[in-house]
């Protein structure tokens, strides 16, 4: 029998599904369910292991044809088995456990069976370094450690008092597997409070030193019912997510808004990005809904996305805006157009284009069901048009995080005034589309325009020969500072001073004057470990040279390079 937790939850899912192309009437009747007792590995994904045991939950394609599948009743009994395990081994609510995997079954299982368990996960990826594992075991206050044996060198050194388990054989470390040993039935030790913590996640560091997030068992799980939302994800759909273990849109698309929807999660493991691989998987599995950043849609448009009869019903982008040509690039293979949608680390899906909605070119959509989106200028707090992209929390907004766990007075200053501050900067159309412009601490001004470089970025990865593009202020005597683009060039294009003219001819064409990129250098662009491009280190490399020494840069060349530019583009 379901609790009334489990009712209320799915009271609301189900009203999300019923409605899933109305997104103005969702958002304006949809309400969060608020269980005061809420552990949604048992009061949720227990029940649909129980209400269709053989639907597949997990399906892992590797690199060799080889896959793993498990139904959501083998995942549900095997998780209860490894949280016995864990428990025998000194796990108790409240512990905080890393778990750094990769996509591999054992992910999925340890982290059900610690969220059975009332224990904290902190999310990590293998791409840590010792140092960055480090951080994480001290300032996340780490008690136990999960990792394939592969990476357990890593931890070598690292002091402290935090139990060792590997999913492998390593000599000094527990045997996951042995977990196959423990009990199958598993019983709670007591209820889980819905504000009990449950996810600690660092966040990239874009800007800074990574900040710990805290979510409880209500913000997250509850809360992605908007990103299932968003996404489009149907009871039985096979979704496919392309994201790496350790980061927030892991959670967001390969957990929980799919087994909100009671769906199957796919997984195509590759060592190397292989675009013609991964649709033929696409079109071999089935997927029905595909979650990919724009890094991977990039990519994917360089290949001959026309020559795969692929049965996709929905396509979105997340992690970073996605350039316009890319969506008309997969709408003129497909007939589908990819939709855009923004959150946080801190927070589930606050915008976005939903299902079978108009789509304005450019925006990035309208509020999520669950959410309201004020816009408020920095300097004189009013809500207007544009500003930076605020959570009005008078609505008590359940997909927000708890706060930073390590920073007190950061999380008052993101939550003053009633709002919640994403940092983030937009504007809003007249019918209430939100227009994405940058991160507050991107956008720069030149000659006293305020610049956003993901507008002018977006006009650059139009050209043929640019993969990506970061463009920052570099110091200009003049001007103060003018736009410099720091270009990826696509393979077999040459960095040299044939395709910088070409290039910087075609910014002339297609930006206005204030807006023109002036400089340009290519190189390989700075990113974290999630793979977010690093513009603060690109400004600090600016801010370091003097624009008077006429310094440069191997491959930069300005626009005074190339005389003829101004008479070839007017």
């Amino acid at each position: 029998m379901s609790s009334p937790a489990t009712r209320e939850f799915r009271s609301a899912r189900d009203f999300l599904l019923d409605h899933r192309e109305d997104q103005a009437l969702a958002h304006r009747e949809f309400r969060w369910p608020r269980p005061d007792h809420f552990n949604w590995a048992l009061d949720h994904f227990d029940v649909a292991a129980a209400e269709h045991p053989d639907r597949l939950a997990l399906w892992i394609v590797e690199e060799d044809g080889t896959e793993t599948k498990q139904t959501y009743a083998e995942l549900a009994q095997r998780s209860g088995q490894v949280a016995n395990w864990l428990h025998a081994q000194g796990v108790r609510r409240g512990d905080r456990i890393l778990i750094m995997l990769g996509n591999q079954v054992e992910l999925w299982e340890a982290t059900l069976a610690a969220m059975r368990l009332g224990a904290v996960i902190v999310p990590a990826t293998t791409l840590l370094s010792t140092a960055d594992l480090a951080d994480r075991i001290e300032r996340g206050g780490v008690a136990h450690v999960i990792a394939s044996a592969a990476d357990t060198p890593k931890f070598e050194g690292l002091g402290g008092h935090w139990t060792r388990i590997a999913v492998g054989i390593m000599e000094g470390w527990l045997d996951y597997t042995d977990a196959q040993h423990a009990g199958l039935d598993f019983a709670p030790d007591g209820p889980t409070s819905a504000d009990d913590p449950l996810l600690l996640y660092f966040t990239s560091g874009t800007t800074s030193q990574p900040k710990l997030v805290l979510h409880t068992h209500l913000s997250y799980p509850v809360g992605h019912l908007s990103t299932m939302f968003w996404v489009g994800i149907r009871p039985g759909d096979v979704h496919l997510n392309i994201s790496s273990p350790g980061w927030a849109k892991h959670a967001y698309s390969s957990i929980f808004a799919p087994w909100n929807a009671q769906a199957t999660v796919l997984v195509v493991n590759q060592s190397k990005f292989n675009a013609a691989y991964l649709l033929s998987q696409i079109a071999r599995c089935g997927v029905d809904t595909f979650c990919a950043p724009p890094t991977v849609w990039r990519m994917l448009i360089q290949a001959d996305l026309g020559a795969w009869n692929v049965p996709i019903r929905e396509v979105v982008a997340a992690g970073e805006p996605l350039n316009p040509e890319v969506i008309e690039q997969v709408r003129r293979a497909w007939g589908l157009t990819v939709r855009d949608g923004f959150g946080q680390t801190e927070t589930t899906l606050q915008i976005g284009n939903g299902p079978g909605q108009e789509i304005r070119p450019g925006s990035m959509g309208r509020p999520m069901p669950g959410f309201t989106i004020a816009l408020e200028d920095p300097v004189t707090g009013e809500v207007g048009d544009q500003g930076e992209i605020c959570l009005d929390m008078a609505d008590d907004p359940v997909g927000l995080m708890a706060g930073y766990r390590d920073n007190d007075e950061r999380t008052k200053q993101v939550m003053r005034d009633g709002r919640y501050h994403t940092g983030d900067v937009a504007h809003r159309d007249a019918g209430g589309y939100i227009t994405y412009i940058g991160r507050g601490d991107d956008v720069f001004k030149a000659s006293d325009y305020r610049i956003s470089p993901f507008e002018l970025e977006s006009v650059l990865i139009e050209h043929e020969a640019v993969a990506e593009a970061a463009v920052v202020p570099s110091p200009d005597p003049v001007r103060l500072a003018v736009p410099k683009a720091y270009v990826a060039l696509v393979e077999g294009r040459a960095p040299d001073p044939e395709t910088a003219r070409d290039i910087l001819r075609y910014a002339r064409q297609n930006l206005s004057p204030f807006k023109r990129v002036r400089r340009l250098e290519f190189a390989e662009l700075p990113k974290t470990v999630s793979g977010k491009i690093r513009r603060v280190q690109l400004r600090a490399a600016e801010e370091r040279r003097s624009a008077d020494s006429g310094s440069r840069n191997e491959h930069e060349y300005w626009e005074e390079d190339f005389p003829g530019l101004k008479d070839e583009t007017e």
